[in-house]
C-alpha cells in the first residue's frame, strides 16, 4: 500500500513539473507566434491588394448583416487618402477542415487576388488550392457570385475545379462568394 502512494506521488510530481514547463513555454512563445501570424496576415493582404499601402480593420457590425457566415475579418486598403479596396478573410470548411482564404476586391468591384493560408487539405489534391494555377483563376473576375465547373473552359462567373478536389474547390469558391457579399454590403 505504501509503495502505491509513493508511485502516485512521483507521478503527480512529474505531471506538475511538466504542466509548469508547458505553461512557461506557452507564455514565452505566445507573443512570438502572434507577431508571426500578424506578419503573415499583412503579407497576404499586400499580396491580394497590392495597390494598398495601409490597412485599417473594418468593424464587424458593418458587414455582419450580409449573411456571410465564413468571414472572420475585413480590412479597408488605402493608398494615402485614396481608398483602393478591401481584403476579406474567409474560413470555409473544405474536405480536410477549415481553409483560411484572404480575398482582395478593388474599389471598382474586381477580385484582385486570392491567397490560401492555413489549411489541412489533402496534399497533392486539395492542397493545390494554394497553387496559382487554381487560385489565379479568381483574379480579374467581377465581384459577383461565382460557381465551380468540373470540365470545359470557365466562363466569366466560373472557375474550373481542381481535379480530384471538387469539395476543396467549392469551399474556396464559397469563401470568395461570401467575400463578394461583404463587399456588396460595404459598397452600398
Amino acid at each position: 500500500m505504501n509503495s502505491m502512494f509513493k508511485i502516485g506521488g512521483t507521478l503527480l510530481a512529474f505531471c506538475a513539473v511538466s504542466a509548469l514547463l508547458l505553461a512557461g513555454t506557452d507564455q514565452i512563445t505566445a507573443p512570438i507566434i502572434e507577431q508571426r501570424n500578424e506578419k503573415a496576415n499583412n503579407e497576404a493582404r499586400i499580396q491580394v491588394l497590392p495597390e494598398a499601402k495601409e490597412f485599417k480593420e473594418v468593424e464587424s457590425s458593418s458587414y455582419k448583416s450580409s449573411g456571410a457566415a465564413t468571414i472572420s475579418e475585413v480590412f479597408e486598403g488605402s493608398n494615402g487618402s485614396d481608398q483602393v479596396g478591401y481584403t476579406i478573410k474567409s474560413k470555409p470548411s473544405g474536405y480536410g477542415g477549415e481553409i483560411e482564404i484572404t480575398i482582395g476586391i478593388s474599389k471598382d468591384g474586381k477580385i484582385t487576388g486570392v491567397n490560401i493560408g492555413n489549411n489541412t487539405e489533402t496534399p497533392g489534391l486539395g492542397a493545390k488550392a494554394a497553387d496559382p494555377a487554381f487560385n489565379g483563376q479568381y483574379k480579374g473576375k467581377e465581384a459577383k457570385e461565382l460557381e465551380v465547373i468540373k470540365s470545359g473552359s470557365p466562363g466569366e462567373n466560373e472557375v474550373k475545379a481542381i481535379s480530384g478536389a471538387t469539395i476543396t474547390s467549392k469551399a474556396v469558391t464559397s469563401g470568395v462568394n461570401d467575400a463578394v457579399k461583404v463587399f456588396e454590403s460595404l459598397s452600398k
